[in-house]
């Protein structure tokens, strides 16, 4: 372009010269004039043209006939705003005017023109007129169009490094126009002035000496705006058609976006990497580096599964496969994943599809988190609520077994109340561990499942001969449990008869065997513990009430699990670990959706249901998260897979259903629930507003 910009100044020293009488001939100056390639006509001082050169007349199809004499604003009538003749300009301003773009309309043809213009003076420096030159520039006009609708910023410098283009973007971004730059060293605008640096030590200089390209991924250009930018960019050789450098280019392009998202991505604490369609890795955030122990620069380009080499990559487990193929996010999964120094680390890991702004899938992205950590906080916190090596976090647990040592020390009769499932019977074991007994045998009986017959001899034993097949003396479950402690579960389930022989016990202290005359002495803690309600039996004469109040010298009633929802993770914990333990399984736990289902579940079977829960899903789950296709269908029934009973239950949400149970359990009243949940009546009040929760007969005793 600027080779030809240098004819165009050429044609006007020419012209010069032929006014100036070195070619005083006439026809030696039609001859020059007629052999430049470049488009000239010369006016007088009125603008009528006086010559008109072949280029002119090839170019605009008007010959040097019809053009003579005739005004120049006439011969190429335009609007103002492309006012062809910049002559009539020069003339009154006295000065010219170089390198314009303007479009002369050739019939239906418009065609972009670089037009010079200049005053002609004689000898005596009288101006007698004036010259225009012009060149169609539609190749050069056509690469200009293209270079200013690309996305990237270009500029391009000659041998010397000077500017010779900048587009549209450039300008843009660099923040100053092509006409202020054209002609200058590109280090004028594209380096700040106190950090300008030698130009032959530029990446540019250095692609131009070298003929090779030279790449730099983040250079930061300090703009006229006085803004920083981070740019990527390209600097490249200018290569014409026999192979000769003339110049060099650099394309760049501000990837201020992409900074910030890597920053955003780098500041996530859990590792995050993206592929494309390929599972070639896209990006790395430095969590995910950390985690497995590969730089970012490593990985980049590298297909996933050769980082991660998971037992689930390249198998339709895979999460990343599941999420591009089906353009569906799968729910977590647990795995363990190799890291560098080739050790195993515990994972959770979930998958989403990428698209573009058009919905096309073009890649995906998972984010994986350590679990490490959690699952030994996991165990630190199973730890911590395993009181009296019972695990819980409830209150009124908590209350009950606070006060386990003082019933421990004492042999007085224990009655344990509560639903089938609540842990009657480990409760009784607990009491007898810390009772002085603890060194003799505990025995549990389940007294509702023999008939009366089996279970007087079972509890109190026979002699040989006392019926038909005893043919030798057998001890009973008094006998076996002699200084220890003697649990006599489903009480409430013994007949009439066997509470009057069971009463007699407690009352002397002795028993007498099937068969026997004579009673044998006994030294027995009894506790006893029934899922029935003793009062009501009283009352309908089924249970007998002497018997009632033997038993009920001390009471404990056991909370149901759906009073004590917040002791089912530490619950589930627990069994997974048995589980694993027995079945050799490597599950890590369960998904958020699975814990929702078991909070929102009543669990009329209690613990012992949960526990069944459990290991049914061990019969689907081998590894990761226990999932909702994993547990029974009775329990997910109407659930699709992924779907919540009623969405995620945050802290909030468990702490709002805690306190309001409390409420309905003391009938609403606050000194109780307060004792109950062990906090001040002011934090229960606070709660209570916090949370709107209903108050229905509202006591502030």
């Amino acid at each position: 372009m600027n080779n030809k910009n240098d004819k165009l100044s050429d044609v006007l020293g020419t012209l010069h010269k032929l006014t100036s009488a070195i070619f005083s001939d006439a026809i030696q100056r039609k001859l020059i004039l007629d052999n430049l390639t470049e488009a000239v006509f010369t006016v007088d001082t009125e603008l009528n043209i006086t010559s008109f050169n072949k280029a002119a007349e090839t170019l605009t199809g008007i010959s040097e006939k019809e053009a003579l004499t005739r005004k120049c604003t006439d011969l190429f009538p335009l609007p103002p705003d492309n006012d062809f003749c910049i002559i009539g300009r020069v003339l009154l301003e006295k000065r010219p005017v170089n390198k314009l773009t303007r479009f002369l309309q050739i019939g239906e043809r418009t065609i972009p023109v670089m037009v010079n213009a200049s005053p002609l003076t004689d000898n005596s420096g009288a101006m007698v007129g004036g010259v225009q030159s012009f060149q169609e520039i539609q190749e050069i006009f056509q690469r200009q169009l293209v270079l200013d609708n690309a996305f990237d910023g270009v500029f391009t410098v000659d041998m010397e490094y000077k500017t010779t283009l900048l587009n549209k973007a450039a300008e843009q971004i660099v923040g100053v126009n092509q006409e202020a730059v054209l002609g200058k060293p590109f280090i004028d605008f594209f380096f700040p002035e106190d950090r300008k640096p030698e130009i032959q030590n530029t990446s540019l200089a250095k692609a131009i000496q070298s003929g090779e390209p030279v790449v730099e991924e983040c250079f930061y250009l300090s703009t006229a705006r006085g803004d920083i930018l981070p740019l990527s960019i390209r600097f490249a050789p200018l290569i014409d058609a026999r192979g000769s450098v003339v110049g060099g280019v650099a394309t760049f392009r501000d990837v201020t976006d992409q900074i910030l998202n890597q920053y955003i991505l780098d500041s996530v604490t859990d590792g995050v990497f993206t592929v494309n369609h390929n599972f070639v890795i896209t990006s790395f955030n430095k969590a995910l580096e950390k985690i497995t122990g590969y730089r970012a620069d490593e990985v980049m380009g590298t297909h996933c599964s050769e980082i991660f080499c998971s037992e689930i990559c390249g198998t339709e487990r895979c999460p990343m496969a599941t999420a591009i193929q089906s353009g569906l996010s799968p729910s977590m999964q647990t795995m363990e994943i190799q890291t560098r120094d080739g050790r195993s680390v515990p994972v959770s890991v979930i998958a989403n599809v990428l698209t573009d702004n058009m919905g096309n899938i073009i890649g995906g992205v998972e984010m994986v988190r350590d679990l490490t950590e959690i699952n030994e906080l996991r165990r630190k916190l199973a730890r911590e609520g395993t009181d009296q090596g019972i695990l819980t976090r409830s209150p009124k647990m908590k209350r009950i077994l606070s006060v386990l040592p003082e019933f421990a020390r004492s042999d007085a009769t224990i009655l344990i109340l509560g639903e089938s499932g609540t842990g009657k019977e480990l409760i009784a074991q607990t009491i007898h561990a810390q009772s002085h007994r603890s060194d003799n045998p505990f025995v549990a009986v389940n007294s509702g499942a023999l008939p009366d017959t089996l279970l007087e001899s079972e509890l109190f034993g026979y002699k040989a001969g006392a019926f038909t097949d005893a043919r030798k003396d057998r001890k009973g479950r008094f006998a076996a449990a002699e200084k220890g402690t003697l649990f006599l579960d489903e009480i409430g389930d013994i007949s009439p008869a066997m509470q009057v022989k069971l009463l007699r016990v407690i009352q002397s202290k002795a028993y007498e065997p099937l068969g026997a005359n004579t009673p044998v002495k006994t030294d027995v803690r009894i506790i006893a513990a029934t899922n029935r309600n003793l009062e009501e039996m009283v009352q309908d004469g089924t249970f007998r009430e002497d018997l009632y109040y033997r038993l009920n010298v001390v009471k404990i009633e056991l909370p149901p699990l759906r009073e004590r929802m917040e002791d089912i993770p530490l619950l589930v914990e627990h069994f997974i670990d048995k589980f694993n333990r027995q079945r050799n399984r490597n599950v890590g736990g369960i998904s958020q959706e699975v814990l929702s289902i078991l909070i929102h579940h009543d669990f009329p079977g209690n613990i012992r249901e949960l526990e069944n829960i459990i290991e049914y899903a061990f019969i689907l789950c081998h590894e990761g998260l226990i999932m909702p296709q994993h547990l029974p269908e009775w329990l997910t029934a109407g659930k699709e897979e992924g779907e919540t009973v009623d969405g995620p239950l945050t802290l909030k949400d468990m702490e709002r259903k805690t306190i309001t149970e409390a409420l309905k359990r003391n009938e609403y009243r606050k000194m109780k629930t307060c004792r109950e949940l062990g906090i001040s009546k002011d934090t229960l009040r606070r709660k209570i507003e916090a949370y709107n929760i209903p108050m229905e007969n509202s006591n502030d005793e």
